[in-house]
């Protein structure tokens, strides 16, 4: 069983990247818009984007093929 303390800190870490590469990054007009929005920097964080904790890996190499 992990550590919880280790779950919250990954969680915590997520939300502040949400924060400053999606949320913040640029004004939204509506909810709409800022929804609509979500999606594809979801799929870029996912599939593209590089993380530290992976040796510059997206997380999606960690996933065997399908």
């Amino acid at each position: 069983m992990q550590d919880d303390r280790w779950q919250n800190g990954e969680v915590e870490r997520y939300n502040r990247t949400l924060q400053t590469e999606w949320a913040y990054r640029q004004v939204f007009t509506s909810n709409i818009e800022r929804a609509a929005a979500l999606a594809p920097w979801l799929q870029h964080y996912h599939t593209q984007r590089r993380h530290n904790a992976l040796d510059g890996h997206p997380p999606i190499s960690r996933l065997p093929p399908t």
